[in-house]
């Protein structure tokens, strides 16, 4: 069993795709076909199934790949503590939810690179229900959520600041007139919201219950770009946090409603395994998010 091979395997487990693996590797297809094959010869296991043009891990390939990810871990941590180099190098694989990709980290992505060119930063997309359990499982270095405070006795985390919602609406809806609206007028309105299980959406829906407000009519999103650009075509009223809709607001493409919301404790977080080794990359990279994260506007 090569080095390569258990590189190989944990490249085309995460991106169940030979093809792909292959691109990030930069090698053919061909000798990522072969290299699985001889693997799994020699482990006499079928790690993966091939559903025609869909390629699943089967279960002992799901428990090769947790041993697989931990012996990486461990050698990337010897690397690191045997060899002294003045510029740090490395790999960070990072999550985060689509808002806090597209309008928190993009800054921070830019001044890391600048400031650590050796580190190389991986970007894993992952649904809001699995960031916590990917860091567990080691598929993720550090995640980014927008929620309640987390508390965990395997997870740590740092707030890094607090998100406003408002509720916003094109520049010619109705309501844009009103100097104070009331629950009331919000009774026969359409709500642009993302899907339920969040626990911004679950606030939100609370606050209408507690108002009396029985909307029926909602209109579910998996994405916050999608809200808003349906908010801006007048369709509905869009339940946000301000950092989404700034441009558009400076724009006037966008107006805030004027009813008063409560204080929704959400906050844009940083997550990671209280029992993984931070390697030096890891660290530069949290430090560049604590400095830059806290003071964009």
């Amino acid at each position: 069993m090569e080095l390569r091979q258990l590189i190989t395997f944990q490249t085309v487990a995460n991106t169940l795709n030979f093809s792909k693996a292959a691109a990030a590797l930069n090698y053919v297809p061909s000798n990522v076909t072969m290299q699985m094959q001889a693997l799994e010869k020699e482990l006499k296991v079928r790690l993966f199934d091939r559903l025609g043009k869909q390629l699943i891990l089967t279960d002992a390939g799901k428990r090769f790949l947790l041993y697989v990810n931990q012996a990486l871990i461990t050698l990337e941590e010897a690397r690191e503590v045997v060899c002294s180099q003045e510029q740090i190098t490395g790999t960070v694989t990072i999550s985060a939810n689509e808002v806090l990709c597209a309008y928190r980290l993009p800054s921070t992505f830019l001044q890391f690179r600048r400031e650590y060119p050796g580190v190389r930063l991986i970007f894993k997309p992952i649904s809001y229900d699995n960031l916590k359990q990917s860091l567990c499982e080691g598929k993720a270095d550090v995640v980014f959520l927008l929620d309640e405070p987390i508390r965990s006795t395997s997870i740590a985390s740092e707030t890094l600041r607090y998100e406003s919602f408002q509720l916003f609406v094109s520049s010619d809806h109705p309501l844009r007139k009103e100097q104070k609206l009331l629950p009331e007028h919000l009774r026969a309105e359409q709500f642009l919201v993302n899907e339920k299980g969040c626990t911004y959406r679950t606030l939100f829906d609370q606050f209408l219950k507690q108002k009396g407000i029985e909307a029926n009519m909602f209109l579910e999103f998996s994405s916050a770009e999608a809200i808003k650009q349906c908010a801006m075509s007048g369709i509905g009223i869009a339940f946000l946090p301000e950092v989404v809709v700034r441009t558009e607001l400076d724009r006037g493409e966008l107006v805030v409603l004027p009813i008063e919301l409560p204080h929704f404790p959400i906050y844009t977080q940083m997550l990671w395994h209280k029992e993984k080794w931070l390697s030096p990359a890891i660290q530069a990279f949290m430090q560049v998010v604590q400095k830059n994260v806290s003071l964009i506007d």
